[in-house]
């Protein structure tokens, strides 16, 4: 079974040729619960993301904040296992089509074993992953399994970057390279920071591979900002605040439909 990195890549294709960024939520498996996950995934691509990022919840997430620390805790102290999270990419993939990537970790995928976990990923229908935390130099085995799966190995690079590094981590990638607008973890902020479009400009320049861009970005008008130089928008913090926000589980995911849409507005350059 073949994952769906070739449908990652039409898609954010196809963003581009619409003359606009793809516009990537990211939301944890397993939050509020495992069904309540899957129903807030489907709802972000209903609403009008064109791709999500499933996390895979850690006990010690070096790059996400606060908000999604509490939902990485819910889900935690909720059970979520990793076959949980390969359910979610199932399920949302089946009843959307969209490209589903997930986020996560290298601990626990180095644990289950790389072959185990690629195999499941793209027997889900699973486009990839991204890995913030394995170094380029350390990534031959997972990036040969991922490869024989047809899976996009998505790494992060930050400002700190210099341009010689920029080129190392763009060639061993696939699918987009997820440019971290800002030193920090995630979350959302006031305005989003000029070192973005910068980054982007310098990793460009190293690949013909999509650009996107993500830590920091919660409203339709960072998103529209982001979106005149990026080739996606990833938004994660704001979705899930939303989602602990809302009154029930049925609310946060109607909340999430709703800031999908302000968002796909945003990137689209409606607001």
């Amino acid at each position: 079974m073949s994952g769906n990195v070739r449908l990652l890549s039409d898609t954010l294709a196809a963003a581009k040729e619409e003359g606009r960024s793809a516009l990537i939520a990211y939301l944890p498996a397993g939050f509020p619960t495992v069904d309540g996950g899957i129903e807030a995934v489907k709802a972000a691509i209903e609403g009008g993301a064109d791709v999500v990022e499933v996390g895979l919840p850690h006990s010690d997430p070096v790059l996400d904040g606060p908000v999604i620390q509490t939902a990485d805790d819910i889900a935690l102290r909720g059970g979520v296992r990793i076959a949980d999270v390969m359910r979610t990419v199932r399920e949302a993939h089946a009843a959307t089509g969209a490209p589903i990537l997930v986020m996560t970790y290298w601990n626990p995928i180095d644990r289950y074993g790389v072959e185990r976990f690629t195999a499941e990923l793209a027997e889900a229908g699973g486009a990839g992953c991204i890995l913030p935390d394995l170094p380029v130099e350390e990534s031959a085995l997972w990036r040969e399994h991922a490869e024989k799966h047809g899976l996009a190995t998505v790494f992060v690079v930050a400002p700190s970057s210099k341009d010689e590094r920029l080129a190392e981590i763009t060639a061993a990638g696939s699918g987009f390279v997820y440019a971290a607008s800002l030193m920090g973890v995630t979350g959302t902020r006031a305005s989003v920071s000029s070192q973005a479009e910068d980054l982007v400009r310098r990793t460009r320049a190293t690949t013909d591979t999509p650009v996107c861009v993500g830590l920091g970005v919660s409203n339709p008008a960072q998103a529209a900002e982001v979106a005149r130089f990026a080739d996606g928008v990833i938004v994660g913090s704001a979705f899930v605040k939303r989602m602990l926000d809302a009154s029930d589980d049925a609310a946060g995911v109607e909340a999430v439909r709703a800031l999908a849409g302000e968002l796909a507005k945003g990137v689209r350059g409606q607001v």
